[in-house]
């Protein structure tokens, strides 16, 4: 995998591309899971026993994946007006560094650098557009477990509609994940069955969970995506307490182990 992402194709790739120029483009096919799991795994390990991973004030950090194809748009247009309220929830408990993954297209994934202001997010998101192609979930969950090792990430949250990739790939990547203790929640837009029986199962792999929104539900989106940011920035506390208050924070309680 490239540590550079590749050089934008036409005028409308490019102003997207500078956001991510301290980022990287995900779209080779080298898997960014080397070197050996069992290396890494190790590392994090003691890495983590070293430091509490919730600890009042610290700060979490989150990869925020989103399926850019073309049947997206509405859904990426509603993010990004959502995306902020993510940061006031963790704001709270502490702050939240955030890594944007997005893939659409026929090869193009791309990783941001690490974002802490919603702004910053907001105009990030707003460059992009979306454009038809297959999924390329493999590589957000490649991605994730890559920065689980280097940056000890809290949680993943995916918003996509669909699954065209093979399933027990899938989830080998989302077991590594699951080794590390980094929870996935998968968040379906619509009723698609393939997508639905996968996301459940990498939710389940990785401790995580699966919510279904339905297409255009602002609302149900945005209690997802503060509960998510809450576990990130407070853990399992933060989403107990936000549980008593909000449905999408006790959905989650509901299925992670």
């Amino acid at each position: 995998m490239s540590s550079e992402p590749v050089k934008p194709r036409s005028a409308n790739q490019s102003s997207a591309a500078k956001g991510f120029a301290s980022g990287k483009d995900l779209a080779s096919g080298k898997d960014p899971s080397l070197p050996s799991a069992s290396e890494d795994i190790a590392a994090f390990v003691a890495r983590a026993r070293a430091m509490s991973p919730h600890a009042t004030g610290a700060k979490g950090r989150l990869v925020f994946a989103l399926d850019a194809t073309m049947s997206r748009q509405p859904t990426w247009d509603m993010a990004c007006a959502l995306q902020a309220d993510m940061f006031r929830e963790a704001a709270a408990l502490g702050s939240l560094d955030i890594r944007l993954v997005y893939y659409r297209g026929l090869n193009e994934c791309r990783a941001s650098g690490w974002i802490s202001d919603s702004a910053q997010l907001a105009r990030l998101m707003g460059k992009i557009d979306c454009r038809g192609g297959n999924t390329q979930i493999g590589k957000v969950l490649s991605e994730a477990r890559r920065e689980a090792v280097a940056s000890a990430i809290r949680a993943v949250v995916f918003v996509g509609d669909a699954m065209e990739e093979a399933v027990d790939d899938l989830c080998a990547k989302a077991g590594e994940l699951g080794l590390l203790k980094v929870p996935v929640f998968m968040f379906q837009e619509g009723h698609d069955g393939a997508a639905e029986q996968a996301f459940r199962e990498i939710a389940r792999l990785t401790g995580g969970a699966w919510c279904r929104f339905d297409p255009g539900a602002a609302a149900q989106l945005r209690d997802l995506l503060r509960a998510a940011a809450a576990y990130a920035a407070g853990g399992r506390e933060a989403l107990l307490r936000l549980a008593k208050t909000a449905n999408g924070a006790a959905t989650l309680l509901g299925q992670m182990k």
